[in-house]
Parts: structure tokens; C-alpha cells; sequence
């Protein structure tokens, strides 16, 4: 069974800030973490004119770049429909939990994301059952689901493995 929890919300609401401090103290506790980060654009992680680049614009379906560092695959939709996420998860590599960022509408447990510098000010949770907490910038009145502050990323983390069962929920 693999573990996924998502970090959700509007744009500028911390998503990917919180996804990169979640990632280093899951890792600096002993975790083995995977992302999937969802692109709402068009994107490119290649460089015009490097030969994967080429290779690409050639109409090559998937290109691999491997060194002794590092290995990427990246797959051209052509044609094709924009993969699901269970799609995706299943491409990764074993790990003991996946970090997803984005994936509004997926039906995996998240964290709502909130900032007042944020796009939409628009609470998610209200009308997604699977956000299981929020964590702000701001004070959060009235609500029901366990709050954070944004920047208190150890006690998040502690959420994340009880809420994924990485560690037992007495723990």
C-alpha cells in the first residue's frame, strides 16, 4: 500500500513551501520521500538545444537522461490526455511515503494550504472531505478540522505520519 498525502490549496498559499519543508523533516526523520507535483501549464524541465531537448522536438515519446547523479524520464503527451495521479504514483519507486502537491479534486488526504497573500481566499475544505487539516498564515476561526500554523512544520509532520500511518496514532 503506498502512502500519499497532498498539501492543497489556492495560488501563493505556501503549497510548495510547505511541500519542501514537510519533504526535509520527513527525510531527516529517516523517511524515504517521494513528490508528485501537478503543473496546471505548459512546462519544460529541458533546456532548448540540449540533445534530450532535441531528441523531444524530434517526436521521441519518452526521452531518459542518465548520469551518475541523477536519471529523469520525460514522457510527451501527444495526443494523449493528461495522466491521472494513480497513473503516475505508479511509475514511482517504492518509498515510504509520496508528498503530492496540487490534485485539488484527487480523493487522497491534504492539508489545505493557506496564506492572506494568496490568490483565492476561498476555503477548500469546506467542500473536499478528504482535506483532514489546514495550516495558515493567519488565525482560523470556526473550523472543525486540526489547524497549523504555516510555519510549524515539525507538529505538520507529526500529523502526516500519524494521518498515513508511518507511525502508530498514539505515537
Amino acid at each position: 500500500m503506498r502512502r500519499v498525502f497532498g498539501i492543497t490549496g489556492w495560488k501563493n498559499s505556501g503549497k510548495t513551501t510547505l511541500a519542501e519543508k514537510l519533504v526535509a523533516e520527513l527525510a531527516r526523520r529517516g523517511w524515504t520521500v517521494s513528490t508528485v507535483k501537478h503543473a496546471h501549464h505548459d512546462f519544460d524541465i529541458d533546456k532548448p538545444g540540449t540533445d534530450s531537448f532535441r531528441h523531444r522536438q524530434a517526436g521521441a515519446m519518452e526521452v531518459a537522461i542518465v548520469s551518475s547523479r541523477r536519471w529523469a524520464l520525460m514522457h510527451e503527451l501527444r495526443n494523449e490526455d493528461e495522466p491521472k495521479l494513480d497513473e503516475i504514483l505508479a511509475r514511482l519507486a517504492p518509498s515510504d511515503i509520496v508528498l503530492v502537491e496540487g490534485y485539488k479534486r484527487e480523493a487522497h488526504k491534504k492539508i489545505e494550504a493557506r496564506r492572506l497573500d494568496a490568490k483565492d481566499q476561498t476555503p477548500l475544505a469546506a467542500g473536499d472531505p478528504n482535506i483532514v487539516a489546514i495550516a495558515a498564515d493567519f488565525k482560523v476561526e470556526g473550523e472543525t478540522l486540526p489547524v497549523f500554523d504555516l510555519d510549524d512544520t515539525k507538529s505538520i509532520a507529526d500529523f502526516v505520519e500519524r494521518a498515513t500511518r508511518l507511525i502508530s496514532p498514539g505515537k
